[in-house]
């Protein structure tokens, strides 16, 4: 193996610099730890940005796309397979909705919930200069849609003019949404639990007046699960929590636990009122490869109780974050539902404890430019939390 700064300086030559990486190249993932190529473990407190729910070499995962590997990898949307048809039906049943479409990633599944939307209002007036109400703070990608409707001008600031007819109001907060909100209004899209912008669930009764405004005036709700979905609350999604269904909805990371896929969700309304052959299409989504993976993982979820076991251990985790917090004035509140954690960091870099936890052999990532986020697999057990704790502690001292 060659030293670690050899990988780094041909990866700088060749690949196009758009990451600051940390300065460690990691080599295999085993269980909830990563370990770098001269041998270091690190306790995964990231899972690749909340995408390895299931850690490293879940048994059954891997067996499961080496068997579809030994089968057919890609055949073009224009022919039916096996695992398509077992995925989309077992995701459309976890969702309880009605219609699904593979993507790539989580960037598409917001583009193409974005067409649907608009393809649904098109069609009830043949207008199209609708708009959509998204929320500041929030984050849906970096393609031109979905960074329109990302709250972030930082983002924004050196591609525009990105796609017109979005308007933004305040994540829990009805009545800036309410403000926005006219008879050219076809979608309101929002996270339900905000990533990015710094971990900031939706409080119920800001969902609930969002969907009764919605169901009002004929809006489509489009709810971003990209990040919050898949079991990371202690519920499949995690506005099953909250009791609101949206018109569509966006998923990815954990659906596929390290294989590339995403899809967006339609209710049974939506999918009979919007994208018909020619609308929509894609080269790669929805491949047999990928589809295994989506199937074998909302198999082992419900095999092994994965969203109970998130919503069993939660507490505990709640418990040493809030004694943390207690400890340290550099810490002034957390935030956040399941296993998705942030700890807002004062008077010291976020960057600095992210740097420090990753010297200690712990992976934590940041969320903003205040918040230190914790998104682990959801296999984690007490004394992977324990473990945690215990090396945060060396790095916040």
């Amino acid at each position: 193996m060659k030293p670690m700064n050899d990988y780094m300086e041909a990866a700088e030559a060749h690949v196009l610099h758009t990451y600051n990486r940390f300065p460690i190249v990691l080599e295999k993932g085993d269980g909830v730890y990563l370990y770098d190529t001269d041998g270091k473990k690190y306790l995964d407190f990231a899972a690749g940005i909340a995408v390895f729910g299931l850690g490293y070499h879940y048994p059954g995962y891997d067996e499961a796309l080496k068997e579809q590997i030994d089968k057919v990898i890609h055949t073009s949307n224009l022919f039916y397979h096996v695992p398509l048809a077992d995925a989309a039906g077992k995701l459309a049943k976890a969702s309880r909705m009605s219609k699904v479409f593979f993507t790539n990633s989580g960037t598409e599944a917001i583009e193409g919930a974005i067409k649907a939307a608009r393809k649904y209002a098109y069609l009830k007036d043949g207008s199209t200069d609708h708009e959509i109400v998204s929320m500041n703070h929030s984050f849906h990608g970096r393609s031109v849609g979905a960074l329109s409707v990302t709250g972030n001008f930082h983002y924004q600031e050196a591609f525009r003019p990105l796609m017109g007819g979005v308007k933004f109001a305040d994540f829990n907060d009805l009545d800036s949404v309410k403000a926005q909100v006219n008879e050219k209004t076809c979608a309101v899209i929002l996270e339900t639990v905000q990533g990015e912008g710094g971990i900031y669930p939706a409080e119920k009764s800001f969902l609930e007046g969002v969907k009764a405004l919605c169901e009002e005036k004929d809006i489509l709700l489009i709810l971003d699960e990209i990040q919050c979905g898949m079991g990371r609350t202690g519920s499949m999604f995690a506005w099953q929590e909250y009791g609101v269904e949206p018109d569509i909805m966006t998923c990815a990371k954990a659906l596929g636990c390290g294989i590339p896929v995403g899809a967006f969700v339609l209710n049974e309304k939506t999918a009979a009122a919007s994208l018909v052959p020619g609308d929509h299409g894609t080269t790669y989504g929805g491949n047999p490869l990928a589809c295994a993976a989506v199937s074998a993982v909302l198999d082992i979820f419900e095999k092994a109780g994965i969203q109970e076991h998130v919503k069993a251990l939660t507490p505990y985790l709640e418990e040493r974050l809030d004694a943390l917090v207690e400890k340290y004035d550099c810490l002034s509140v957390r935030r956040g539902k399941g296993f998705m954690q942030g700890l807002v960091v004062t008077g010291r870099s976020v960057g600095e404890v992210v740097n420090q936890s990753l010297e200690n052999g712990l992976m934590v990532i940041s969320a903003g430019s205040d918040v230190l986020r914790l998104v682990p697999p959801l296999v984690i057990e007490k004394e992977h939390i324990d473990e945690m704790i215990e090396k945060l502690e060396k790095s916040l001292a």
